[in-house]
């Protein structure tokens, strides 16, 4: 199934999706997706089989952040799939993005997993933390193996520091793209985050640490992408780790 909507109104549909489906189900995945148009549909179809191999009662919510290639046309083979949701998106950065999707999982959910759209984490994986999720309240798949140029990994590790810092030991992959998390834990979180927050996933981390909820890490393998181009260089690191900063160090979680 197709939508067409911009931000705000995927922001502000939550309510009205959850009158629509007073049953939650059993999971919704949250993708954002920038220009990939080369993967995208084998990745969606991926996870899709994963889940229907699990038996699971899902929804995979896919938002394509004003992508200017052609990953919308290449979205539209799923439009006669009601589990598959594709909603064509003014382009508002990835963070704000997942926000976005987050606010309406956790409404329609009984779990809300979040993964990226560049297949470098595999669907594979995702049994074994389905599988450990009734004694806990998040699961952060670490990425293993991963290989980053300098800034990023340093960029990784002040992240990682911060939150530490602020909110406690916890997650060890503070923005690990790929964790599931129960949503009545997460709907308050992400109620709290602005909007326009660069990385939500890091103040999450952050919070389920300092509440002390039940938390797994679990080393997934991380590959480098194959395809299309990664929209953080190296010229933009620094400038959007003095943003995350100040974005992490002013979030007040409301009691």
């Amino acid at each position: 199934m197709k939508v067409s909507l911009d931000y705000h109104a995927a922001n502000f549909g939550a309510g009205l999706l959850n009158c629509l489906s007073p049953m939650p189900i059993d999971l919704m995945l949250v993708m954002p997706v920038y220009n990939e148009e080369a993967c995208i549909e084998a990745v969606v179809a991926s996870w899709r089989d994963q889940f229907d191999s699990l038996g699971l009662d899902f929804a995979l919510l896919v938002l394509n952040d004003g992508s200017k290639d052609q990953t919308a046309r290449a979205l539209q083979v799923f439009e006669n799939d009601p589990r598959i949701r594709v909603i064509n998106k003014a382009n508002s950065g990835h963070g704000p993005t997942i926000l976005a999707g987050y606010r309406i999982a956790v409404e329609e959910a009984q779990w809300v997993f979040q993964c990226d759209s560049d297949d470098e984490m595999k669907p594979d994986a995702f049994p074994k933390l389905w599988q450990k999720r009734e004694k806990y309240d998040a699961i952060f798949g670490t990425r293993a193996l991963r290989q980053q140029e300098p800034a990023r990994r340093l960029l990784s590790a002040g992240s990682r520091a911060v939150v530490r810092l602020l909110f406690g030991r916890g997650v060890r992959d503070v923005n690990t793209p790929y964790r599931l998390m129960r949503a009545t834990k997460l709907r308050p979180i992400v109620r709290a985050i602005p909007d326009d927050t660069f990385a939500p996933n890091i103040l999450i981390s952050g919070v389920f640490s300092k509440h002390r909820n039940r938390i797994h890490n679990t080393p997934v393998p991380h590959e480098n992408r194959k395809t299309g181009e990664v929209s953080l260089t190296s010229a933009k690191v620094w400038k959007v780790a003095a943003k995350s900063l100040r974005q992490t160090l002013g979030f007040k979680m409301p009691k």
